[in-house]
């Protein structure tokens, strides 16, 4: 019997390219007030790339926004893993590098103490050779390039394994939000750390894939966000969180145009999205996602209620949460969050998340609307309510409270409560305290919110 052999090719895996960038004169990112243009950047990639050792992952702690671009494709372009802990900490770092044997750590700065194994970034102030090998570089669809960890807020941080293939998935809606607002061209200012996948999205990816210019800074102050806007041209998109905006608002101080603001990491509170616009004349957008999933959804939370989904994106609601499926997902992503949807499945709105769901004596509370309320009391500046590990005899878990309020005692804001919401769900002990233990994006990791409480129930 004749053996018939398959004589057709297996098709290579799709590539994709490293930056999309059809003109090698497109500004990358702003660095010192001056523009760097897409054959500068991919020079001193394939500089840096060149002399990265052999390994299978990096641990990228860049802080200089441009030497996270650049280490980031250096690290992806050598067929190596990004990894982003949730935190700079050394001990998230340690931890992060423990899981992965065999990497290193890569940053621009001299660090001391400094993680094992850790390599410095050549200086990128100098201009390098703009020889560029003859193709675009580019990269396989399939290829992990980061593993970004989620921040810890309801637990210990985990590990979300992000491909080439899935960051362009999910970089195109995002730009379609994006520029259905501010146009084709913009210029992005991040006050959100790349690391964290906000920022990684929206100050990374964008400038990547989306056409954009990116401001190297990651500005702190009021006065910083207003220098770095001035330092990109129109049309300018802020970068945010809600802590930061409330800062921007309560400074009074006079922003450069801006063409739009984004806020996550956290809930947006409507009075605050309106008095922002109203401040800085932009439209304020929030968008949806998460570390598993990325941005899938979007508002403007001064006019709507309702989160608008991208293209492609469907939720089908669960007993304990939503699953998601969107194109930069291979199969669909149960959150927490429980939703109800409108528009024939093309909106939805909050519902609370199930982790944060309580049912005591038959009653049910969201710790969400119960933070809420607490930070709607005059003189309550900042605060959260959440629920300890240890349950009682009959295995109910008590409410606690954290609160900054400069003038205000504990009886006072308690009292408050108690017109607000049921008594069984008045936080015992209610702890007020000089600020919140919140991380570079505005997070409130569960681990540090019990040793602040634990620090002043001793």
């Amino acid at each position: 019997m004749a053996i018939v052999y398959d004589t057709y090719q297996r098709e290579a895996p799709p590539r994709l390219p490293l930056l999309d960038a059809a003109d090698p004169a497109r500004i990358v990112a702003w660095r010192h007030g001056e523009p760097v243009n897409a054959a500068r950047f991919l020079a001193q990639v394939q500089a840096v790339a060149a002399g990265l050792p052999a390994a299978p992952a990096a641990v990228n702690l860049c802080e200089d926004r441009y030497a996270f671009l650049v280490a980031f494709c250096a690290i992806a372009l050598r067929g190596q893993t990004n990894l982003l802990p949730s935190s700079r900490a050394p001990q998230a770092v340690d931890e992060v590098m423990a899981a992965h044997p065999g990497c290193y750590a890569l940053g621009e700065q001299a660090l001391d103490p400094a993680p094992c194994g850790y390599r410095q970034l050549p200086s990128l102030d100098a201009a390098p050779p703009l020889e560029l090998d003859a193709a675009w570089p580019s990269i396989p669809a399939g290829q992990v390039v980061a593993i970004g960890y989620t921040s810890g807020s309801t637990g210990t941080p985990s590990a979300n394994l992000k491909t080439w293939g899935s960051f362009h998935a999910s970089n195109a809606g995002n730009l379609a939000m994006l520029r259905a607002v501010v146009g084709p061209r913009f210029e992005i200012v991040a006050t959100v750390p790349p690391q964290h996948m906000y920022g990684m999205e929206m100050s990374v990816l964008l400038p990547l894939l989306g056409g954009a210019g990116v401001h190297a800074g990651r500005p702190f102050f009021p006065a910083d966000v207003a220098a770095a806007l001035a330092e990109v041209p129109a049309p300018r998109v802020l970068v945010t969180t809600p802590v930061h905006l409330r800062a921007l608002v309560e400074s009074g101080i006079a922003l450069p145009s801006v063409a739009a603001m984004l806020s996550a990491t956290a809930p947006l509170p409507v009075e605050l999205a309106r008095a922002a616009e109203q401040r800085f004349g932009a439209p304020l957008l929030e968008v949806f996602g998460s570390t598993e999933t990325c941005v899938f959804a979007s508002r403007r939370p001064a006019m709507d209620e309702d989160w608008s989904l991208y293209e492609a994106v469907s939720l089908h609601p669960q007993p304990d949460g939503t699953a998601v499926e969107a194109p930069q997902l291979d199969a669909p992503v149960t959150l927490a969050d429980i939703v109800s949807l409108s528009h024939g499945g093309r909106c939805f709105r909050l519902r609370g998340r199930h982790a944060d769901m309580l049912e005591i004596a038959g009653k049910r509370a969201s710790l969400g609307d119960l933070s809420r309320r607490l930070l709607a009391i005059p003189g309550v500046q900042d605060g959260v309510v959440f629920q300890l590990d240890d349950g009682d005899a009959l295995g109910v878990h008590r409410i606690a409270a954290l609160a900054v309020a400069p003038g205000l005692d504990g009886h006072t804001i308690v009292d408050a409560l108690r017109r607000a919401i049921d008594p069984l769900f008045l936080p015992r002990p209610l702890k007020l305290v000089e600020a919140l233990p919140r991380n570079e994006t505005g997070k409130l990791p569960r681990a540090a919110l019990l040793a602040l409480l634990g620090q002043h129930d001793g």
